[in-house]
């Protein structure tokens, strides 16, 4: 008996212990969709189409088709111009339209987007259409950046998480100053900016540049801008003695180029197949570039020769006049008056030429020489007044610039 109840003990403990093991079924997480949010409207609540405006779409055509909760569309138009220029719409920018989910034909929202930083809100959800111009919050914050240039300008930027488009505009600053198809690796600069940030986190690109330098040739070149008056409406750029970096002429009469044959006594002719001087510089670049006049000044003769091809003669005062040949098109006529940096034509190949570039030409007192070796003026010169408060101004910037560099490059 007791042997019996021993083997029945057992095969309860064992009996237990097999239902313990069972593992319990789980069962699967419910998946929660993720909230969308913006333009104040919760995505989820919607059936959301979002499109792209093409040549063509207006306001009308595209709420064509919608039950606009009795309002027409006229009379949706009507509400809205006060508001919005309706016309201002472009195509290639987006736009949303948020459907009723029961009935697609029910449209609640229109939202069109203007740009990265404003939209439109269309809400037809009352009989009375609401309508809101609405800007996201942005704010502005500033950092310093030096680098040494490693390939070219705008690689290097990128390489500091800087945005291309600001290669392009110290380019600008120092056109006077500096030939940016002969910086060097090596070379040394420091940029301060000013970025601009939506909701402090969807970068929005450069606003503005407060000061910056280049170390070109062993030389520091400082650039600070300031605007002499209130009216002016954009600032020229200063060196750190308040000496204007704008020359009387532009180191080039195209913006990217390359040199492809100097100012010569005597040189190969590529056409003519001998040697003979060659009184200009030629600049090689990509058929149609805009060429710019070196100068203001007035245009003193356009036309054609069998050797100059299409080419614009400007003369900028009674010393100095300068010649551009080989045009595919000529953009001014004879007396007009350019202003210096305007484009007078496209480069081409027209006359004596074996591709595309454009021969620049440069008189002084008569005589045609080499623009690259001469001590060019300089543009008009700070007065006192305005020199004493510029040197404040750019005193805390220019620290800025020396500290940060110094720090970067003791480092490295």
């Amino acid at each position: 008996m007791k042997y019996l109840l021993y083997i029945f003990l057992l095969i309860t403990l064992f009996s237990c212990k097999k239902e313990k093991e069972i593992p319990t079924e789980l069962k699967p997480a419910e998946k929660t969709e993720p909230i969308i949010k913006d333009y104040g409207i919760t995505f989820n609540d919607y059936a959301v189409k979002v499109d792209t405006l093409k040549s063509g779409d207006t306001f009308s055509t595209i709420l064509d088709g919608y039950d606009l909760n009795n309002n027409s569309t006229f009379q949706v138009t009507e509400k809205i111009k006060d508001s919005f220029n309706l016309r201002s719409i472009k195509a290639g920018k987006p736009y949303y339209l948020f459907l009723d989910k029961k009935n697609k034909k029910n449209l609640e929202y229109f939202v069109y987007v203007k740009d990265r930083t404003s939209y439109l809100v269309v809400d037809f959800r009352d009989s009375i259409v609401q309508v809101q111009v609405k800007v996201r919050p942005s704010t502005i914050k500033k950092r310093t950046v030096a680098a040494e240039i490693e390939g070219s300008l705008s690689e290097t930027l990128a390489k500091e998480g800087v945005s291309a488009g600001v290669a392009s505009k110290l380019a600008k600053i120092f056109e006077y100053s500096i030939d940016f198809f002969k910086i060097k690796k090596g070379d040394k600069f420091a940029v301060i900016l000013k970025e601009r940030y939506i909701q402090d986190s969807i970068y929005d690109g450069v606003v503005d540049i407060e000061g910056s330098y280049f170390e070109y040739k062993g030389k520091k070149i400082y650039a600070f801008p300031y605007k002499m008056s209130e009216n002016q409406k954009f600032a020229d750029y200063y060196d750190e003695e308040g000496k204007g970096l704008k020359n009387m002429f532009l180191k080039a009469p195209l913006d990217f180029f390359r040199i492809s044959s100097k100012f010569s006594g005597r040189r190969f002719h590529p056409v003519q197949q001998r040697w003979k001087a060659h009184n200009g510089t030629d600049y090689a670049a990509p058929h149609g570039t805009p060429i710019k006049t070196t100068a203001s000044g007035v245009v003193e003769r356009t036309g054609y020769t069998a050797g100059n091809g299409n080419y614009v003669k400007v003369k900028h005062t009674p010393t100095y006049s300068t010649q551009y040949l080989h045009m595919s098109k000529i953009l001014v006529k004879n007396g007009q008056r350019v202003s210096q940096g305007q484009t007078i034509g496209k480069v081409g190949s027209t006359g004596l030429a074996t591709g595309p570039h454009v021969c620049y030409r440069f008189w002084k007192n008569g005589v045609q020489v080499d623009p690259l070796r001469l001590n060019l003026p300089n543009a008009e010169p700070m007065d006192k007044a305005h020199k004493a408060k510029y040197l404040l101004k750019i005193d805390p910037l220019k620290k800025e610039l020396d500290s940060v560099t110094a720090l970067k490059f003791k480092e490295e």
